[in-house]
């Protein structure tokens, strides 16, 4: 079966300066998609010097958002200003539920918000629903209800 916006995932840009979380999350990708190149970068001004420098942008960037230099929100703001970035599908990780920030972070224009699972099951689940989306044609921002995603709302 065809999918009329189908749009393939090569590359994915993961922003996090936690080792830990960067392995787990390369783990996760190779498992479900071992074809997918992942970059990851360790904080947010090597974050933009790399997607200023590129010359393959990535279909979804991944946005810790406590990273030292420059946080997500400073990228992402950054991102959605520069007009050979502004339409990749940026993803915002946390460990912080606040509704205040992921309002914040929601009306800069990520188009996601994940709360970072404990579980790397979960991880999975997080990566593959978001990739999902993407290859679906789906990358618009949700309404502010649907845009905290869970390993539970598929």
């Amino acid at each position: 079966m065809k999918i009329d916006n189908y749009h393939n995932i090569d590359l994915i840009l993961l922003a996090d300066d936690d080792v830990d979380d960067c392995m787990f999350f390369a783990d996760a990708v190779k498992e479900l998609y071992p074809d997918v190149k992942l970059v990851s970068v360790n904080d947010g001004e090597a974050v933009m010097n790399w997607l200023n420098t590129c010359n393959n942008l990535p279909e979804i960037i991944f946005l810790d958002m406590n990273m030292p230099c420059k946080n997500g929100a400073e990228c992402l703001k950054e991102i959605k200003e520069t007009d050979r970035l502004k339409d990749i599908p940026v993803v915002i990780i946390s460990t912080s539920l606040d509704d205040k920030m992921i309002k914040s972070l929601y009306e800069a224009g990520a188009s996601w918000y994940i709360k970072k699972p404990n579980m790397f099951a979960h991880l999975k689940i997080l990566i593959a629903n978001v990739i999902k989306l993407v290859r679906n044609g789906i990358t618009t921002t949700p309404t502010l209800n649907k845009f905290v995603l869970t390993a539970e709302n598929k």
